[in-house]
């Protein structure tokens, strides 16, 4: 069986809060004339981008096409969790012209391509491209390391010590097994920022890669659908810092699931949350939160200090008016107490 005969997949990877929902709710939208099915894999218990996606469903894309595999790598999970998500998605009838899988913001991507070798699937699916997505201003910034400073000098006391952060090492490996890199949030960076961005990408790219620059996720799915790159037969020209070592964890970072209160201003709450940015290292808060006289909920995102929100659906007549973030950083700074104390303080400032 030929490839063009197989399934094909295309993974989405990128660091945390880089753009992957958005833009795989853009390609739902506008699938370029094929039937998507969608795989997203989520770090922490709430299921933000499976809810985001599946209430943007259309013909196309319909809910049952979306799956979501929450609380676990997926290339961690293999047997119990990929194969079968995948075998059913390609057993719907009709049977989907593409599958996206958006990877945790935490993902390696190598081994999730490995995966690809599993026998049950391998003669019937294939990886169409790895698509990497960078956030401009992040990365102009070389915020992959929360201390940058601290690394150097720890580099400079011990000669052994010659690893990147995990941090760095999350972005350079999901850029070297990338097909295309879309730059994200342009806007935000500026032309300098976006050159800058261009240059670190170009340093850590292991082979020349295209670079496009995209915003609030809208791109042709023409120039990221149908590569047809057979990314699991070329695993050699996408290096890895783990190349050679035993399966990956996750050991370097946490989640955290806080419930808050009714608020009374939602700038209560991004004040809190870049409270946590500055003060604990956050790196990553998504989740929803019920306004006091507002019959929407609130949608939160935040990257580091930069949070956005917006109302994004009535709140159900039987679902309680509270509100549940996920918040996620590097393990030794996750502090569940020190979190819930910053995030609880927005219900007794409002009191």
């Amino acid at each position: 069986m030929s490839n063009l005969a197989k399934l094909p997949v295309t993974v989405i990877t990128g660091f945390l809060g880089s753009g992957k929902t958005t833009l795989v709710r853009e390609l739902m939208r506008n699938p370029g004339g094929k039937r998507l099915a969608v795989v997203v894999n989520e770090f922490g218990d709430v299921g933000v981008d499976g809810e985001i996606l599946k209430s943007c469903a259309i013909p196309d894309c319909p809910a049952e096409n979306i799956m979501e595999l929450a609380n676990g790598c997926i290339c961690c999970t293999v047997a119990d969790d990929f194969i079968p998500t995948i075998e059913a998605l390609m057993a719907l009838d009709p049977r989907p012209d593409h599958i996206l899988i958006e990877t945790s913001g935490l993902a390696l991507p190598k081994p999730l391509l490995k995966a690809f070798d599993w026998p049950d699937i391998r003669s019937r699916i294939t990886v169409d491209g790895v698509i990497a997505l960078a956030d401009a201003e992040a990365v102009a910034a070389g915020r992959f390391a929360p201390d940058v400073a601290r690394v150097d000098a720890q580099r400079a006391a011990d000669d052994s010590v010659d690893h990147e952060t995990p941090l760095s090492e999350v972005f350079e490996d999901q850029i070297s097994c990338a097909d295309i890199v879309l730059l994200t949030k342009p806007d935000l960076a500026g032309p300098e920022g976006v050159a800058q961005a261009k240059a670190v990408i170009a340093a850590e790219a292991p082979r020349p890669i295209p670079v496009v620059e995209v915003a609030e996720g809208v791109v042709d799915p023409r120039v990221i659908l149908g590569l047809e790159a057979a990314a699991e037969d070329d695993m050699e020209a996408r290096p890895s810092h783990h190349d050679g070592a035993a399966p990956h964890d996750h050991d370097d970072f946490d989640s955290v699931v806080v419930e808050i209160p009714e608020l009374a201003d939602p700038a209560a709450l991004v004040g809190a949350i870049e409270t946590l940015a500055r003060e604990r290292n956050v790196l990553r808060v998504k989740g929803y939160a019920a306004v006091a006289g507002k019959p929407m909920r609130l949608l939160v995102q935040a990257v580091g200090a930069r949070v956005r929100h917006q109302y994004d659906r009535p709140w159900g007549s039987d679902e309680p008016r509270r509100g549940q973030l996920v918040v996620i950083a590097e393990h030794d700074d996750i502090d569940p107490a020190a979190i819930s104390a910053v995030l609880g303080a927005i219900s007794e400032a409002a009191e």
